[in-house]
């Protein structure tokens, strides 16, 4: 069954702030009235609205390419997981072995004298990306460095990252070690949702552990300078990768959040395979600005609020609400808003019992009266409905049948 909604009042305001897992929604690019993408001057890059999880700008997102240390986000991913399972603790000591030590590239210059809190270990990590810290974490959660990357490529899986296969815990050149630009905004989308109480660690500017150089405290993210929007996640350099960036903004606006508050909408750029430190900063910084003038989000619905609420049959309640838990928003071209229309699509009749968060159908995003949809947004049940008794499914059958 179809239903048509009109598009709420408040659809003139940009999107309320909603970072969803990437899974919640199908990921569209938008096709009517798109913006022309800059020049990217890159082997491949993405433009994700985090908010909206819709892709504004692709180029070659599923040819694989070296990740280099983009590939410490899968070691981040599983670090963090290890400490909310309480397998390890941020003030817990790590040695340092011999292999860690003599680990080529970035360094945070940790050497077997040392015994370095779990804490230290990852902000050497993410913010020095040392390959040093990063095998020395690897060693500690997986026993081993093989381990761990069995580890790391069956939590790949675990996440829908189809075209990746890690063969070390730090990026370094090895052959079949490859991803692409969607499975790394998989990862990333999933690391800042799941992770949210560590995600602090990308934005720190300056960190250098007691005893090592001075000159080495730097994050490689130069966007973190330039850009107090900008929050995150990583850089890369190999020869083979050329300079990678994974850059995350969160710019706030008004109208944003619930009931018309403000609010705040995320943009991922990921650029790969750029000829220098600063053009992948100036090119990430281009798409993340473009992507926020080009682009406005729309929210269509708050976290929680039914988008329809159908009649459902032999159920003890008379009607279902169907909606998101999280806000429902979209991105479309700037100045398009008023375009929006909204169209559910879902199975009539509807019969107890329902389970609250059961699939109950699909809600489509179209602009004016183009067919094709922006988004499509997966909407399930915002409440359990029980099956009515033995008296009230023999009448519901009866009118069932009857109709």
């Amino acid at each position: 069954m179809h239903h048509l909604l009109k598009a709420p009042r408040g659809l003139r305001s940009l999107a309320a702030r909603a970072i969803v897992v990437f899974s919640v929604f199908t990921v569209f690019s938008v096709s009517a009235q798109t913006p022309q993408v800059p020049e990217i001057a890159a082997r491949s890059y993405l433009l994700l609205d985090v908010t909206a999880n819709q892709i504004l700008a692709a180029k070659d997102i599923d040819s694989p390419v070296e990740p280099a240390s983009l590939t410490k986000l899968m070691t981040e991913y599983l670090v963090f997981d290890a400490l909310r399972s309480k397998k390890i603790d941020l003030k817990q000591t790590f040695g340092v072995s011999e292999r860690a030590w003599k680990m080529p590239g970035s360094r945070m210059f940790i050497d077997p004298k040392m015994q370095v809190p779990v804490e230290d270990l990852i902000k050497g990590m993410v913010v020095q990306s040392g390959n040093d810290a990063t095998m020395a974490l690897a060693e500690g959660v997986g026993g081993s460095a093989e381990q761990f990357v069995k580890m790391m490529n069956e939590q790949a899986k675990a996440l829908g990252m189809k075209s990746t296969s890690y063969k070390n815990p730090e990026g370094l050149t090895e052959p079949g070690h490859t991803t692409t630009a969607r499975d790394l905004s998989i990862l990333s989308v999933r690391l800042m949702n799941d992770f949210p109480e560590y995600m602090s660690t990308s934005a720190i500017k300056k960190y250098r552990y007691p005893g090592t150089p001075a000159a080495n405290d730097t994050n490689r993210n130069t966007l973190l300078f330039r850009d107090p929007t900008v929050d995150g996640l990583k850089t890369g350099h190999t020869n083979a990768a050329g300079y990678c960036i994974i850059a995350t903004a969160k710019r706030d606006f008004p109208n944003l959040g619930a009931a018309g508050a403000p609010g705040s909408r995320r943009l991922l750029a990921i650029v790969l395979g750029a000829s220098s430190e600063n053009v992948r900063a100036n090119e990430s910084q281009k798409l993340l600005n473009w992507g926020y003038t080009a682009y406005e989000a729309v929210k269509l619905f708050d976290a929680g609020q039914p988008v329809v609420s159908p009649s459902v049959w032999k159920g003890k309640s008379s009607t279902v609400k169907i909606g998101r838990p999280q806000a429902i928003v979209v991105a479309v071209a700037a100045g398009s808003a008023p375009k929006v229309k909204t169209q559910v699509v879902r199975a009539d009749p509807l019969v107890a019992p329902f389970a609250k968060g059961q699939s109950m159908g699909t809600l489509k995003v179209m602009l004016g009266d183009n067919p094709a949809p922006v988004a499509e947004v997966p909407l399930v049940a915002l409440e359990a409905v029980e099956e009515a008794g033995i008296l009230g499914r023999a009448w519901d059958s009866i009118r069932l049948w009857i109709k």
